[in-house]
């Protein structure tokens, strides 16, 4: 294409050049026209639209150059950028109809009439192109809007997990130069999931407008979490001191700056106090780097989905008012054609109305309500379910069992949510039942001990908590209940049940190191035996 506009372009400008120096040319006219005039608009439009790509690479330069650290202004000039050399065009196209052609000569009421007709299309054609501009930059926005609102925070916190697995990969800063440091580093650029296989995510504004074409040379990829595991291994090794089984702040200094060290301990469990990071600590936190970064692409993924569906039902929308808008300004409409389009009008709404309505309590339930991204764990109905992949008229979740539920998005606005990856840390309880007959001390010890061992894992439980009596059952048993509030919330459902499990299992021990058990009361058995004349009770007592 590009080399036919350039042949047409060469073509055109000769016959441009020969129509202004060569004196059979120069007085050589077409309708009254001069040749320089119509040489000048089929150069407009056979090769405007190599003019409007100078015009707007020029500006797309100017815009960079004083707006680079701006990531929302090119998105919207990038993304707007074809839409403005189309609009360019079919204005340097009008204007040079208008002012080469469709002035400076007396013509016939059948030409001039003629001649009005091509007017009013290539007007038309202008006011279609800027609604479709318009349209665009609508789309854009709501896009930017939602990506940004939804998932800034967590790009920026991927991209910072990323940049530490790859310094920590790489050689020491003292021990080599940059280049060495980049070779052989480690990241999570493709993740093989069903939805999505590109997930690299370098800058804000790419990830808005699309997905980064995949490298084919790169650093190592990392595609599930037993590479996950295995790559926590090796950095691990590459990090810590000979024989040590942490990493420590010091081991840290060598691949990283201070400061990019003291926003980096914090991430890793039990690190924020000893300024240690211990084996297990590093592989779980790498593991959960993977996992969320592969929830982030397919939620990406899904996003960008459910824009495109968005852009598609805006491009029906503004094509039909773009034929309302043609045939008004081409003053074709007649009586009977208002009627028709009224009339089918009136059909459509009447079919589609109910769908039209559906569609739209969609759009603003993933756009504007968005009470979850792909991942979160969520309970619908009372069931705790996973959020598997978002459309716009409907989110697959996946249940404990990993069967598929598809609920319809505008069903969803209806319904109370529930998300626990949104939730802050999360409080849990455990009941349990003593003897009545067990002593105000051992009560209190028992509370001692609760709270030493809770305070003894601060990076698994909050300090506050409390141990409170419910009720008393038949002057026999008191029912307590221990509240306590994770560290977490519950979108972790393993990490959340081992840590209620290590709780039940000291309450066990607590028990027995204090003697505390539950009796039944004694029970009345009845005995009958078979073959007596009279049955005689027997009565024991249990």
């Amino acid at each position: 294409m590009v080399m036919i506009e350039w042949t047409a372009f060469v073509c055109i400008m000769a016959v441009f050049i020969a129509s202004l120096t060569v004196n059979k040319l120069r007085d050589f006219k077409i309708w009254s026209l001069e040749l320089w005039k119509w040489s000048v608009l089929v150069l407009v439009i056979f090769c405007g639209r190599l003019f409007t790509e100078w015009l707007t690479n020029g500006l797309v330069f100017l815009i960079e150059r004083n707006f680079l650290l701006k990531k929302k202004v090119l998105y919207f000039v990038f993304g707007l950028k074809k839409s403005v050399r189309v609009v360019i065009w079919l204005a340097l196209i009008l204007l040079a109809w208008a002012l080469l052609i469709n002035r400076g000569v007396k013509r016939s009421e059948e030409t001039s009439r003629i001649l009005n007709y091509i007017t009013r299309g290539i007007v038309s054609t202008l006011v279609a192109a800027v609604l479709w501009m318009v349209k665009t930059l609508l789309v854009k926005l709501v896009a930017s809007s939602f990506h940004v609102r939804t998932y800034f925070d967590r790009i920026q916190e991927s991209i910072f997990h990323q940049y530490i697995l790859q310094a920590l990969s790489g050689a020491p800063i003292m021990e080599s130069d940059a280049a060495s440091r980049i070779s052989g580093q480690l990241s999570f650029n493709k993740l093989k999931t069903g939805k999505q296989e590109k997930s690299e995510l370098p800058t804000i504004s790419e990830v808005l407008d699309e997905s980064v074409e995949e490298e084919s040379e790169g650093p190592k990829v990392i595609t599930s979490e037993v590479e996950a595991r295995d790559a926590a291994r090796r950095i691990f090794r590459n990090v810590a001191k000979q024989g040590h089984k942490y990493i420590d702040e010091d081991d840290l200094l060598r691949f990283m700056p201070k400061e990019e060290v003291d926003n980096a301990i914090p991430l890793f469990e039990g690190a924020a106090e000893s300024r240690r990071i211990k084996k297990s600590a590093f592989r779980n936190w790498v593991v959960k780097a993977y996992n969320e970064r592969k929830c982030l692409a397919v939620s990406l993924n899904d996003a960008k989905t459910a824009i495109e569906e968005l852009n598609k039902i805006g491009s029906g929308f503004v094509l039909l008012v773009i034929v309302i808008l043609w045939l008004l300004l081409m003053e074709l409409t007649t009586t009977k054609v208002l009627v028709f389009i009224s009339s089918q009008l009136l059909l459509v709404v009447f079919m589609f109305g109910n769908t039209a309505k559906t569609i739209f309590e969609a759009i603003i339930f993933v756009f504007v309500v968005h009470p979850f991204d792909v991942g979160d764990r969520c309970v619908v109905d009372g069931v705790q379910m996973v959020v598997d992949e978002m459309n716009i008229l409907s989110t697959i979740f996946l249940k404990g069992d990993n069967e598929k539920v598809c609920y319809p998005n505008a069903i969803l606005a209806t319904k109370p949510i529930s998300n626990f990856n949104r939730s802050p840390e999360m409080g849990d309880a455990v009941e349990f039942a003593v003897d009545f007959n067990t002593s105000v001390e051992s009560i209190a010890a028992l509370k001692a001990k609760i709270k030493a061992y809770l305070e003894s894992k601060p990076q698994h439980w909050s300090p506050n908590h409390s141990v409170q009596i419910k009720e008393i059952v038949d002057v026999n048993k008191m029912i307590m209940a221990l509240y306590v509030s994770h560290t977490i919330n519950f979108q972790n459902a393993g990490e959340r049940g081992n840590r209620r499990s290590d709780l039940v299992f000291e309450l066990k021990k607590i028990f027995e190191e204090l003697g505390i058990k539950y009796h039944l009361l004694p029970q009345e058995v009845q005995i009958n035996y078979v073959g007596e004349a009279i049955p005689m009770p027997n009565t024991v007592a249990r």
